[in-house]
């Protein structure tokens, strides 16, 4: 309750609404908190497993990717359920339910209750994650510029989540008991849960109530796909390969990071010689994303007003760049630990910076990109669909972060190096076609 007072005060003062419509914030809220459940959960997940199911790397690694992934796989059924039967706002609904049993089932120390319990949370985040976003697009025209600022706001709710829940859920379960972390992030989806009944009515409308195939099948729009909408889907799926390199690099901030973090990185505060937990390092990234989100969310803007904004393949070559500038500093920082023991927490740091540079030219742009260019009956399948290769590289990423027992070190950080600098160069050949498919899409 206490939560959704504070989003009304929120929504209703005049200098937050200036550029974007009231429902932008109240979905912000909602997904803030449902972020914060799922990476307290993510940030506990790995060491869980490690230290206390005692799971071998290899074994964790897997568990984790399978995890994740699936957890990418499900928005492509909760999309075309929306789609075609119960609208979005009623999938939103029930999946808020189901992450909320999950995270709590979660909180009994039982093996059963741990893989039930992560059951629920990707049954659940497969009714909610796609659909939350087309229903952001949902409140915008087509080729409104306040698009993509609008997903990088929207954006920015997710990484407040994401910043608060490693330092309580990642305390309150490394130091106190791992069930207690659990509970503390199925706290926070009641939360999200809570916000969006309060809201929904007030500041949405008629939007996402029904199912665009009903709406379609009213109107007698039972038209085929254009060659232009083809075209369009193509870019979608090219842009969603390069978007598998991303992530499963990006994506070992939660497992074989974190195992650097725990083992190789000097975590102890001089001053009161206090030894930070290993999983309070999950919240670097959603801080940086904080601090910048609002910076690349205006340049985009300004940038389209003087008609020198990057095209959205272009800024996607830029955040598999910056990615791999941030792996440079892991494979600098493995060097030293191998030479000299633990580390500076600036070098893991520094990582986190990059990567969150990169993150924000490609990912709220790549949520942006999906909603504009599918068409208006497939919209929340082709979001299942573009989760779709996020789920791709999360199997990926924990199948490779499986062996970072089992290689060098600095050959290991090597590997997401080399694979993002050469499918950033790939994708620049790419651009001025990829643009051209586009049909006049910004």
């Amino acid at each position: 309750m206490a939560a959704c007072l504070i989003t009304g005060g929120i929504l209703e003062k005049g200098n937050y609404l200036k550029d974007h419509p009231k429902g932008l914030y109240l979905l912000f809220f909602a997904e803030l908190w449902e972020r914060f459940s799922y990476y307290g959960m993510r940030a506990l997940l790995m060491l869980y497993m490690v230290k206390d199911l005692m799971f071998s790397t290899e074994k964790a690694g897997a568990i984790y990717g399978n995890y994740t992934s699936l957890v990418y796989v499900a928005p492509l059924i909760g999309g075309y359920i929306a789609d075609r039967y119960w609208g979005i706002r009623r999938c939103i609904l029930v999946g808020s339910i189901l992450i909320s049993m999950g995270h709590f089932t979660l909180a009994f120390s039982d093996l059963r209750a741990f893989y039930v319990g992560l059951l629920l949370i990707i049954l659940g985040t497969g009714f909610h994650k796609s659909n939350i976003s087309t229903l952001v697009g949902s409140l915008y025209e087509e080729n409104d510029p306040r698009r993509d600022g609008a997903f990088t706001i929207f954006y920015m709710g997710i990484n407040v989540g994401a910043l608060i829940s490693p330092f309580v859920c990642g305390y309150l379960g490394e130091r106190i008991g791992w069930h207690y972390g659990f509970s503390a992030a199925g706290v926070g989806m009641l939360a999200a849960l809570f916000i969006y009944l309060w809201g929904q009515k007030r500041y949405l409308g008629d939007k996402g109530l029904k199912p665009v195939h009903s709406i379609n099948k009213n109107n007698n729009e039972k038209k085929s796909l254009t060659g232009i909408e083809l075209k369009r889907i193509m870019v979608i799926f090219i842009l969603a390969f390069f978007n598998i390199f991303f992530w499963t690099a990006f994506e070992q901030a939660g497992s074989s990071l974190t195992l650097f973090a725990d083992r190789s990185v000097n975590r102890v505060i001089p001053v009161i010689n206090w030894e930070f937990p290993a999983s309070w390092f999950q919240g670097v990234n959603p801080f940086f994303i904080i601090a910048f989100a609002p910076l690349f969310s205006r340049l985009w803007l300004t940038l389209a007003r003087k008609n020198m904004e990057p095209s959205t393949p272009m800024k996607f070559v830029w955040g598999l760049c910056l990615l791999g500038t941030g792996f440079l500093f892991m494979i600098l920082a493995a060097k030293l630990f191998l030479s000299a023991g633990p580390v500076s927490l600036l070098w893991l740091t520094c990582s986190y910076l990059f990567f969150t540079l990169g993150e924000l030219c490609l990912s709220p742009v790549g949520l942006s990109m999906v909603t504009k260019l599918s068409p208006a009956k497939f919209a929340s399948t082709m979001m299942g669909a573009w989760f779709l290769a996020m789920a791709a590289s999360n199997k990926l990423a924990g199948d490779f972060a499986g062996r970072y027992d089992n290689m060098e070190m600095t050959t290991f950080f090597s590997v997401p190096f080399a694979t993002a600098l050469a499918s950033a160069l790939i994708l620049l050949m790419l651009v001025p076609l990829l643009k051209k498919w586009m049909h006049g899409v910004h």
